[in-house]
């Protein structure tokens, strides 16, 4: 990824070049004289080959994230997928189960007595339809989930080559 984001500030350092030597008033000496033409499709073909680089880069990231599997320990649990689906469980999906499992609440019901239309006091009591055990390892779970996701990836790329 540090190749592609360096061609990309090639290109952008091209394309400027390009910008401000590719016209020029009739008055003005060109800034290479009679090879700006020339100096400025070369420029052009190196935004294009770097271009081209670029993508086969980012295939073969794409086709060895898909390829290579990786196991990491969450919660006492050896889980192993490729690359690009831990990929997507840190970007997203990790927030997204820790997220359901935070709505597990008492929503802010309070237990104490209330009176019956007799005048008897009567308990209220809240009644929870799930396991705040449960719930508390869940969040705990997935709350530390995308730091366990960033140091094994950590390792898997420094030591991964790429898929041809």
């Amino acid at each position: 990824m540090k190749r592609v984001k360096q061609n990309k500030e090639k290109v952008a350092d091209l394309q400027g070049k390009i910008a401000s030597v590719c016209a020029n008033l009739s008055h003005e000496t060109p800034l290479y004289g009679t090879d700006t033409a020339k100096k400025i499709a070369e420029w052009a073909q190196s935004c294009d080959d770097l271009s081209q680089e670029n993508i086969k880069l980012l295939v073969a990231i794409q086709r060895t994230n898909l390829s290579t599997p990786v196991a990491i320990e969450i919660s006492g649990k050896s889980i192993t997928k490729n690359i690009a689906e831990w990929v997507w469980r840190r970007r997203e999906y990790a927030n997204v189960d820790f997220q359901t499992w935070s709505k597990f609440t008492d929503r802010g019901l309070k237990e104490g007595h209330m009176q019956t239309s007799t005048g008897t006091p009567m308990p209220v009591t809240i009644i929870r339809h799930y396991d705040p055990v449960k719930r508390d390892e869940m969040i705990a779970m997935y709350r530390a989930e995308p730091h366990q996701i960033d140091a094994a990836l950590e390792v898997v790329n420094a030591t991964t080559e790429l898929a041809a």
